[in-house]
């Protein structure tokens, strides 16, 4: 599904890929699960298998649609680096990222290592091009390893998904990234993010000039307590890896 995006930091997703498993405690209240499984058994609805992985070869050559400059989260519902995702399947996927290189697009995984292996095969000896922006998920210090192996990718728009963030991380190395997003849970079960753990990573991001975008406190409902930190909103974004054609899009 291909759809305006009410996350504060893209305009639109799309989702070629659906479904996930669990690899962690940053899973274990996962919104995209908790939405999905609402439509189990509902025939013809696109969640009617729920939260199981699903391939969507149907959605591909959406992004080559949208005339219009987009920065497009790509599976928000899904990690297009699990293991059961056929690598031929994320070539294509990736294909069309070349090809409509007029939008960013920005890809998340916790699964870094698969990551960092698919893209060192495919960008061989060159960068992975500057409008698709990789990220890994890293929630408290036991998946720091995730950095570790973004940071290893020939990649000028590397960035860190810290949402939700469970606990502190202490003098966290962000040298080699250009973005860092915070962020506290939202759901029934919602865990709460302490200001410290905030202000840590925010202040590492001034030390290694990473751009910092603070993205809700979390709670209940994702917006109920704001995204005030500090008196201000925090909406930092590494346009300068754009080449200025993009940027100039993007920001009119």
């Amino acid at each position: 599904m291909a759809q305006l995006s009410e996350i504060e930091w893209t305009d639109a997703t799309w989702n070629p890929v659906t479904g996930c498993t669990k690899i962690g405690a940053g899973c274990d209240h996962c919104y995209a699960q908790r939405f999905a499984e609402r439509w189990r058994g509902v025939e013809g609805h696109p969640y009617e298998q729920g939260f199981d992985l699903r391939l969507w070869p149907n959605r591909l050559n959406y992004p080559l649609k949208w005339r219009k400059p987009r920065m497009i989260f790509v599976n928000s519902m899904s990690d297009l680096f699990h293991k059961k995702v056929e690598r031929k399947f994320i070539d294509q996927v990736f294909d069309v990222m070349e090809e409509a290189n007029w939008h960013v697009f920005q890809l998340l995984t916790k699964r870094s290592s698969l990551m960092r292996h698919y893209l060192g095969v495919r960008y061989k000896g060159k960068p992975v091009p500057d409008h698709i922006w990789i990220g890994v998920s890293v929630e408290d210090s036991s998946k720091i390893r995730r950095i570790s192996h973004l940071v290893s990718i020939n990649s000028n728009a590397r960035f860190v998904s810290f949402e939700p963030l469970l606990g502190l991380i202490p003098n966290v190395n962000l040298s080699g990234l250009v973005w860092a997003i915070v962020g506290g849970e939202s759901g029934p079960q919602a865990r709460t993010m302490e200001k410290q753990w905030v202000i840590e990573i925010k202040d590492a991001c001034q030390q290694h000039q990473v751009e910092f975008f603070f993205k809700q406190w979390g709670g209940l409902r994702p917006k109920i307590n704001g995204r005030i930190l500090d008196g201000r909103e925090w909406n930092g974004f590494p346009l300068h890896v754009l080449p200025n054609p993009i940027q100039e899009a993007l920001t009119r």
